[in-house]
């Protein structure tokens, strides 16, 4: 097996022959290393290649793996979204503010997949501090998609995204606060799956807006994605919004049959604009998931339309507080010419931050001020609540909800970074999920003019292990990687 098709195994298949010892981590690492040389020049989905981190990790876990003391993910390469804190490695969330800065401790889920033995290649580019949907607004560069190098991968968690599909890494940790796993996965043909806020720990992820980030998995496959959410969830007495839950082996849940299931499908789902090829995908997998024993139903959620305006009032509100500590004082950048004290902080945060994060700063600052809080920021959480209920209220019905997860397939590089509604629009199928904090995932479900679709399965409160079914069923049904093959690049 040559080190491209090594590079391209799911991480299953690569526990497989490391379990057999037809090959060992460090040619795993290799493989994954000699991929990224190939071609990150073209997709750019890496701020920091950890090479050496990497090769000493594997030489570790080899070390394991001979002593018969190896978890599902020792000895796989993976990569890390740059706002996941790595002691020692610096962690920038694509932003100038943080370009030099390096963590002196590891976030949760860092702690735990080095535990499971793990091995970091690097870390992933993205939208500065998650904010945007096309990691175009990398203070760096933007991240190229691996199907077509002129289109965007999806963001903010588009270098996680195009890792993966690239043959980068075997697997991704990104965030997602409005869609930033699933829209990238869908864009770039690979899953993505945002759990249930609070399963997943968000200690030593740096914050964008706290009450709707999580962390979760991109990966080549469903199995891939139960495997590494095994690894990373469970409580954290660190992170206070963590919940006390013991979770189950989220693969046993992996299943073909669906009978017994009912599965939801919201009609105010199937947006306006959204693209032909994308919708006729969605109504084909429906088709697919009733032949494999489900029984559907259109239901509806009629606060939907209104979560693009709740999350564009409480996610700003949130990242203006949230990023009020970059002041040049303590760490990161520090506008060194200035008159006074208040001068130097004013230059710092003008200077540090990009167009996005400036933006969306004065959206909420806006949102939060005397005057207008209650106008605001009051009715959307009042609104929020109403969509939280609306989630209950079906789920009493039905066991999981299938969407489209994005309206449209990647677009081209530039073609929406002068108008940030039409961008902000990439994320309405998404979002709601992020408010109510329930968990979802993306798998492929196709293509559209030759690009990828993903279909979003979205669970109740809790409801990894039914959503996981429903995904692998579905996944194992169609085959995508089988019938399309992996990106061209």
């Amino acid at each position: 097996m040559t080190n491209q098709q090594l590079a391209m195994l799911t991480a299953h298949e690569a526990r497989d022959l490391l379990d057999k010892r037809e090959v060992s981590s460090v040619e795993l690492t290799e493989a994954s290393l000699e991929r990224i040389d190939q071609v990150e020049d073209r997709v750019g989905a890496f701020v920091t290649v950890t090479r050496d981190v990497a090769l000493e990790q594997a030489k570790q876990a080899d070390q394991c793996i001979a002593r018969g003391d190896a978890a599902p993910l020792t000895g796989v390469p993976m990569q890390l979204k740059d706002v996941i804190c790595t002691e020692g490695i610096r962690t920038t969330c694509s932003s100038k503010m943080l370009e030099s800065f390096v963590p002196p401790y590891d976030a949760t889920v860092t702690e735990r997949l080095y535990r499971a033995g793990a091995v970091l290649v690097g870390k992933g580019n993205m939208d500065e501090f998650a904010m945007g949907s096309s990691t175009e607004n990398s203070a760096f560069f933007p991240t190229h998609n691996p199907w077509d190098l002129n289109r965007v991968p999806g963001g903010s968690s588009g270098g996680p995204a195009a890792s993966v599909a690239a043959g980068e890494c075997f697997y991704s940790l990104g965030s997602d606060t409005g869609g930033s796993i699933r829209q990238p996965g869908a864009l770039c043909g690979v899953v993505g799956m945002k759990p249930t806020y609070g399963l997943v720990s968000r200690f030593g992820l740096v914050a964008f807006a706290s009450s709707l980030d999580q962390i979760g998995p991109l990966t080549r496959d469903v199995r891939d994605c139960a495997t590494v959410l095994n690894a990373i969830a469970g409580h954290d007495p660190r992170d206070s919004t963590s919940i006390e839950y013991d979770p189950p082996d989220y693969t046993a849940s992996l299943q073909t049959d669906l009978k017994g299931l009912r599965i939801g499908v919201p009609k105010e789902y199937f947006v306006e604009g959204m693209e032909p090829g994308v919708e006729q995908a969605t109504r084909d997998a429906i088709t697919v998931l009733e032949g494999l024993g489900a029984e559907t139903g259109e239901v509806s959620l009629p606060s939907t339309p209104y979560a693009l305006a709740v999350y564009y009032i409480i996610a700003p509100s949130e990242c203006s507080a949230n990023l009020a500590r970059y002041d040049g004082v303590k760490y990161g950048f520090s506008a060194q010419e200035a008159d006074s004290m208040w001068d130097a902080l004013e230059k710092t945060r003008q200077e540090g931050f990009g167009p996005e994060v400036k933006r969306r700063i004065m959206l909420g600052t806006y949102a939060l001020s005397a005057g207008y809080y209650d106008a605001f920021y009051l009715k959307a959480q009042r609104v929020r609540t109403l969509i939280r209920r609306e989630y209950e209220e079906v789920f009493g019905e039905f066991d999981a909800l299938v969407t489209a997860t994005s309206p449209s397939v990647a677009f081209e590089l530039g073609s929406k970074t002068d108008d940030p509604m039409q961008m902000y629009l990439n994320d309405v199928l998404t979002l709601p999920a992020n408010i109510a904090g329930i968990p979802g995932i993306s798998v492929p479900a196709g293509l559209s003019n030759g690009l990828p679709v993903g279909l979003q399965i979205l669970g109740k409160h809790l409801g990894e292990e039914t959503m996981l079914r429903v995904a692998y069923a579905f996944e194992q049904a169609t085959n995508f990687r089988a019938t399309h093959g992996d990106a061209p690049l």
